[in-house]
């Protein structure tokens, strides 16, 4: 008897740790919900005019108001600490809000800017004080604007979803990032940008798997 409980225990540790560990593994895969279903900004425009969609993107998205030295204190941070990583995935994409006063500004800041980054895949889009604001609350965060500026920037995924933190050791929450903090930026977003894009491709790999065996 006692010879059949050890075999049994030998036999059955390596199952139970292999799904302890499996299970963790898959929660760490995943970036929290913290929002369903945010506005979409596709009735915003573009500098050229177009629209842009959050829908099946995997978007960084920016409340930079229309002061000038905000906007390029904190877009300059995003770049160099988290978008230069990641122009080359087509399916990712960083967006700008900004009033529509703000027109003028971007553009010269795009163009200053054209010779150090890839300002081409920044998207500045545009649109009254109202519908930032309405943007803003479907966020649901406790994060406030002033005016049309917060320096917090958001991670929504290609579901319309606000994905972040729900159990930070520093702050418990996390809803966004503040751009104005390097150590923020190189720490916690970039390990939730990385861990947000494995998701997708994991998921990309299932289906394409799943596709050959059927």
């Amino acid at each position: 008897m006692k010879k059949f409980f050890v075999l049994l225990v030998l036999f059955a540790l390596p199952i139970i740790a292999y799904m302890f560990f499996a299970s963790g593994q898959n929660n760490f895969a995943k970036l929290p919900v913290l929002t369903e279903n945010v506005n979409d900004v596709s009735e915003f425009e573009d500098l050229e005019g177009n629209s842009v969609s959050l829908e099946d993107k995997i978007s960084i998205v920016a409340f930079f108001g229309e002061n000038l030295d905000d906007l390029k204190g904190n877009t300059f941070n995003l770049d160099q600490k988290i978008l230069e990583k990641y122009y080359e995935f087509n399916d990712f994409q960083f967006v700008v809000v900004l009033p529509s006063e703000a027109r003028e500004e971007a553009k010269k800041f795009k163009d200053e800017f054209s010779g150090i980054s890839e300002t081409e895949k920044w998207k500045f889009i545009f649109g009254s004080s109202a519908e930032i604001k309405e943007t803003f609350k479907s966020f649901d965060t406790p994060h406030t604007l002033e005016g049309t500026y917060t320096p917090y920037v958001f991670i929504v995924d290609k579901d319309l979803n606000l994905r972040g933190r729900d159990d930070d050791e520093d702050f418990g929450k996390v809803y966004g990032y503040d751009s104005r903090s390097v150590a923020e930026l190189s720490d916690k977003m970039n390990d939730d940008v990385k861990v947000i894009l494995a998701e997708y491709r994991l998921a990309l790999k299932k289906n394409n798997a799943e596709r050959k065996n059927n």
